[in-house]
């Protein structure tokens, strides 16, 4: 149980020290496009959902591959490649001389950045199936410190050089990468791993195991739809600059609130939740939450409006360790890393789908040639998703807990 709690707690401080990276870029890397192209709004919204969405096709491409190699190799080596290949990301990033080497960046970064998909198959090597919705929220808790830390400093490195943050992402991930390299103990046993054949590694294969039971179906369309409803976060930075002039302090102190809350709802919220209420119950409450405070957002008029709309809006995130519990229950030992890559393909498809459809619907909205003014639609958008979802949640049944044998930590 020692070494179960030391390898969870590792996999926390790297998706901590991931996140960390993220956030330092997030409040800079829609201002350094925007400087690309001239200071023209609309045409920097559609090319950041460009962005997003060849990011999200790499990842689409990539994120099962990984997978069914963490399942065949271990996770410890996908992990490791994984951040090592990210910091040489921001690093490409920090010297990007034009929008095209900006481009690559985002390439290398959506081929590598797969370790906290790998990261969760390793939490579900190493906790007993009842416990798993309470640590995929510890999981959650770490997007929130990474995403408190990350664009508050980002912003406020931003403000001095917009490229400084990425140089300090990159020397964060190649830190982390050296970290586990001396400390990592691998999760999967060598008796429990699973051959590698192109049917479970190719995008479209990986998704066969999600049709395995019909609620993980089910469970996984919920899932999906929430995951195109998240891209809305793709235009908070453009949203925030075109509605209330804010720079990337400020931006950066808004997404430090959403990490502040994140911390407090995971660590704190989901297990409380999932005890009381039960995993499904804990799925369309939060999508409910999510959905008002996504209307919030888009009818706030003011700075200050939209900060009062965050807390609101967080409350989403204690769908998601829930809907992964009951998700995890439903394959063997030896399809874990199989079923994150299959959900990797999942946030992928939600990736390429999202940037595009929300960023675009934003500079349709506010458009002067089209005559109307409504920088709020993608947010209206985003609620109606989940809206959704939440319906299609609350006709799932409760899923009985299975007894499971649990892989120690070598």
């Amino acid at each position: 149980m020692k070494a179960r709690k030391a390898a969870v707690i590792f996999i926390f401080i790297t998706v901590t020290l991931d996140m960390l990276a993220l956030g330092l870029i997030a409040p800079v890397l829609p201002k350094l496009v925007l400087n690309f192209l001239g200071g023209n709004a609309p045409t920097a919204a559609k090319m950041f959902g460009i962005f997003g969405t060849v990011f999200a096709l790499m990842q689409f491409v990539f994120s099962p591959m990984l997978g069914v190699l963490s399942d065949r190799f271990g996770r410890r080596p996908v992990i490791l490649l994984s951040n090592l290949g990210l910091g040489l990301d921001y690093i490409v990033m920090a010297l990007a001389p034009t929008l095209g080497w900006l481009f690559v960046g985002r390439v290398i970064s959506g081929i590598t950045a797969a370790s906290i998909t790998t990261g969760t198959a390793y939490v579900a090597d190493v906790v007993p199936p009842e416990k798993r919705a309470s640590a995929f929220g510890l999981i959650g808790a770490a997007f929130g410190v990474g995403f408190v830390l990350g664009p508050a400093l980002g912003g406020l490195l931003g403000n001095a050089d917009p490229r400084l943050p990425f140089w300090v992402a990159g020397g964060l991930s190649l830190a982390n990468a050296l970290y586990g390299f001396f400390v990592l103990p691998e999760s999967l046993p060598p008796e429990k791993r699973k051959s590698f054949t192109l049917r479970r590694a190719n995008p479209v294969g990986s998704l066969v195991l999600l049709r395995s039971h019909p609620e993980l179906f089910r469970l996984a369309t919920i899932q999906f739809i929430g995951y195109v409803a998240h891209e809305v976060f793709n235009v908070w930075a453009l949203y925030t600059i075109f509605r209330y002039a804010w720079r990337e302090g400020t931006i950066g102190l808004s997404l430090a609130l959403v990490g502040v809350c994140s911390i407090v709802i995971s660590s704190w919220m989901v297990p409380a939740m999932v005890s009381r209420a039960g995993e499904r119950r804990t799925l369309y409450i939060g999508q409910f939450f999510g959905a008002l405070g996504m209307v919030l957002a888009g009818l706030a008029r003011t700075g200050s409006f939209f900060f009062l709309s965050i807390p609101v809006m967080m409350l989403w995130t204690i769908s998601s360790p829930a809907a992964q519990g009951m998700m995890t229950r439903r394959v063997s030992e030896s399809e874990q890393g199989e079923l994150q890559g299959a959900i990797g393909s999942l946030c992928s498809l939600a990736w390429i789908i999202g940037p595009g459809l929300f960023t675009f619907t934003f500079a349709y909205f506010i458009e002067p040639a089209k005559g109307w003014n409504v920088p709020g639609a993608p947010w209206y958008l985003g609620a109606f998703l989940l809206f959704i979802a939440m319906l299609l949640a609350t006709r799932i049944p409760k899923l009985p807990i299975r007894a499971e044998s649990v892989a120690s930590v070598d």
